[in-house]
């Protein structure tokens, strides 16, 4: 399962943005922008990126409403997690998207990308975006587990020993 690149998409409704992982889960890159055709085109691309870049889980970006309710356009997406699931040998993951082609847009110029770059690109910056947000969250939930093992290894340790500041 190491050694395995998770692939994030950022849905629109034109076009479906594609940020790849690095080998070890570490860092997003921006990886392409793709004009959407039809569903069964879309699903077959993603197959496509998966197959080729040696794919172990898809993770969709889930345009939910900023007050966190699900709008049509994440019903879509829904549609969209169930046709893949069914195609695809790797599992798909949704992932709150909330404010990532926001914060794309933004970077983007700040970066002084002109506006005519910007369209191209946001798509896959927002996937990157997503991504990354996905990645340190795993990296997160290993860290708190790490956490936890040590600490209740160092309170058995201390377990015989005498209260510190007792009387």
């Amino acid at each position: 399962m190491s050694g395995m690149r998770i692939l994030a998409v950022d849905p629109g409704s034109k076009r479906l943005g594609f940020a790849l992982s690095d080998e070890l889960g570490w860092f997003a890159q921006p990886l392409e922008t793709y004009e959407r055709r039809s569903i069964d085109s879309d699903v077959a691309h993603i197959q496509q990126l998966v197959r080729q870049h040696d794919v172990r889980e898809v993770v969709m970006g889930m345009p939910l409403r900023l007050d966190g309710r699900v709008g049509p356009e994440a019903e879509s997406v829904q549609r969209l997690i169930e046709t893949l699931e069914r195609s695809l040998s790797v599992p798909v993951i949704a992932w709150d998207e909330r404010l990532t082609t926001r914060s794309a847009e933004d970077l983007l110029i700040t970066a002084n990308v002109s506006r005519k770059k910007r369209k191209g690109a946001v798509d896959r910056v927002a996937a990157a975006l997503l991504l990354q947000s996905y990645l340190e969250s795993l990296s997160r939930e290993t860290q708190e587990a790490d956490s936890e093992g040590r600490a209740s290894i160092a309170s058995e340790g201390a377990a015989g020993e005498g209260c510190p500041g007792g009387p």
